[in-house]
């Protein structure tokens, strides 16, 4: 029987606390500001009650946000969640920065624990350096201009044989063997987001200049020197991401560029079209892994007790407490997500599934990110929850290569299984070059003066160098020149996606030490994710007992493992 947690019972804010309006949550932060500290131990205290508040607040936002991007088109839902947005969060804002100079000031702040406390204080003191009262309507509005790019990615749907279809459903008849179909298909779906090309280079025009003015208003020269700060990578450099970028084009590229030769000739092709890059090189119809989400979760529970019975329970936890939203419809804004909600400790999971093997993979990550969640569940502060993408996303990538020996739980033909799994390997280094044009792209961007024009220049010299050579865009120039417009994380999580190359790379060793210890490998994952933050990336690293290092010669090493798991899958 699953066990379903239940909310731990409030110390600090009352059990009825309903967030109508900002006088709602004033008390509270009053009494934070205020109250005097008179040791190490009160200050303790002290921290635990801020860490309740902001969970408390941190779940309601969440709420509204998944509520939102589940029914994008009820205005309602759209103005609970503004609501949060424009009229509480600026009142929070100066008071995040005197509660952030209130610990550090503290004469007691000496006596914490430097060790367990060390990337909370050096997270804590960037905050306070990089604090401006002046950027906080700014803040705002940023936030509402990228809500925008969701509620204008939501709305492009297509009409395919008079039915109409969001762009996720419309890309898995991509996989279809019927080649004038995809064709006819894919100019559909290119001419439908061009018909949004004017909007969106609009809409980043604003959101970049309110951007750099924040970082200016901080003193930085440029959003993308303020955001590295912001966002606390504290561990490694943009220099480091250059050279992450150069090591995936001269490591990675050359194989890509071989699976996508091979491709094509087993295709038969004289024209190598974007509308040939996913269907099935053998011309065997899209896997179907699964029928609906009800299916697509159950054997995803499966999957996870085959690896560990934790993983299942996680998922069972949420299966019974409806903490996932999984189907594909209309109106649901694209993509997914794992949201932690750290007050009742269980998250929820937020996508897309048209019945693809993709649903699948996408399942296993977040799932991936759900264990994390019930792994910190019972850490002490939110922050030491709230782990760097490069952490989070090690835990979410590892998971989709660590699933791969239980995916017959998906497909009982062996051949089915091994295409899937085939599928999976050659994808965790198909991502690599995307995510390292679409950083590479957010440099330039925040550093370089431009036009949309240049922009889209400069978008085509890097699909030039991370594109595939095989592919002859002929005719769908535009199409090339804009691919970056779909990239979600442009409009609304700027410079957050390195992350995920980090972590891809994380992912294939993690499951290259599963293939050589198998348990251990394991114990060591649920250790690494276990500690939260409350190491540094490379110290988190070192425990999952992999490396931190985007060195040609490390990544070719990955490369190369995966290349050898590819022949002996063959």
């Amino acid at each position: 029987m699953t066990n379903i947690p239940t909310r731990p019972a409030r110390h600090f804010v009352s059990e009825k606390l309903s967030i109508t309006a900002w006088s709602d949550l004033l008390p509270y932060y009053q009494d934070l500001s205020q109250r005097e500290l008179a040791s190490v131990d009160e200050l303790k205290q002290w921290m635990r009650d801020r860490t309740e508040l902001e969970a408390i607040l941190g779940e309601d936002q969440a709420w509204r946000y998944i509520k939102m991007n589940i029914d994008t088109r009820d205005d309602v839902l759209k103005e609970k969640y503004t609501f949060l947005v424009e009229e509480i969060m600026p009142h929070i804002a100066p008071f995040d920065h005197a509660l952030n100079k209130k610990v550090v000031e503290s004469p007691f702040f000496a006596e914490l624990d430097q060790a367990r406390y060390k990337t909370y204080i050096r997270t804590l003191k960037k905050a306070i350096e990089i604090y401006r009262e002046e950027n906080i309507p700014l803040f705002t509005e940023t936030a509402k201009k990228e809500q925008e790019y969701g509620s204008l990615a939501a709305a492009m749907t297509v009409e395919i044989d008079n039915e109409t279809l969001t762009m996720q459903q419309a890309g898995h008849l991509l996989k279809g063997v019927d080649r004038e179909k995809r064709e006819s298909v894919y100019r559909v779906m290119a001419d439908r987001r061009l018909q949004d090309t004017e909007a969106l280079d609009t809409l980043l025009d604003e959101l970049i200049a309110l951007r750099q003015r924040i970082a200016r208003n901080a003193g930085f020269d440029n959003y993308r020197d303020y955001i590295f700060v912001s966002m606390g990578r504290f561990d490694y450099t943009s220099e480091d991401c250059m050279n992450m970028h150069d090591s995936i084009a001269s490591a990675v590229m050359p194989a890509l560029n071989d699976f996508e030769d091979e491709r094509k000739k087993l295709l038969d092709l004289d024209d190598y079209r974007p509308w040939d890059t996913t269907v099935d090189a053998m011309h065997r119809d899209p896997l179907k892994p699964f029928e609906g989400g009800q299916q697509l979760l159950d054997n995803s529970i499966a999957c996870f007790q085959g690896i560990r019975p934790f993983f299942g329970e996680c998922l069972s936890t949420m299966k019974a407490m409806e903490y996932l939203d999984l189907e594909s419809k209309q109106g649901k804004a694209p993509g997914g997500f794992n949201y932690p909600l750290y007050e009742i400790g269980v998250p929820f999971i937020f996508m897309n599934a048209v019945g693809t093997q993709r649903d699948v993979e996408t399942l296993m990550h977040e799932g991936g990110h759900a264990i994390h969640s019930f792994l910190v569940r019972e850490l002490e502060l939110n922050e030491f929850k709230s782990t760097p993408s490069e952490v989070a996303e090690l835990a979410s990538m590892s998971m989709e290569l660590l699933s791969m020996h239980t995916w017959g739980k998906f497909y009982q033909d062996p051949e089915d299984l091994k295409r899937a799994r085939e599928e999976q390997m050659k994808g965790s280094l198909d991502a690599l070059p995307w995510i390292a044009a679409v950083d590479r792209f957010q440099h330039w961007m925040y550093t370089t003066e431009h036009t949309a024009q240049e922009r889209r220049e400069y978008w085509n010299g890097l699909m030039d160098t991370f594109g595939s050579t095989a592919v002859d865009w002929t005719g769908f120039e535009n199409t090339r020149s804009n691919m970056w417009q779909k990239q979600l994380h442009i409009f609304e999580v700027p410079f957050y996606y390195i992350e995920y190359a980090i972590a891809q790379l994380g992912a294939i060793a993690m499951w290259r030490q599963f293939k050589l210890n198998g348990d251990e490998a394991l114990d060591n994952y649920i250790s690494a994710l276990s500690l939260g933050y409350t190491k540094t990336i490379p110290e988190f690293y070192k425990a999952a007992g992999i490396e931190f290092n985007f060195s040609k010669e490390y990544i070719g090493e990955l490369v190369a493992f995966v290349q050898k798991e590819l022949e002996e899958l063959s």
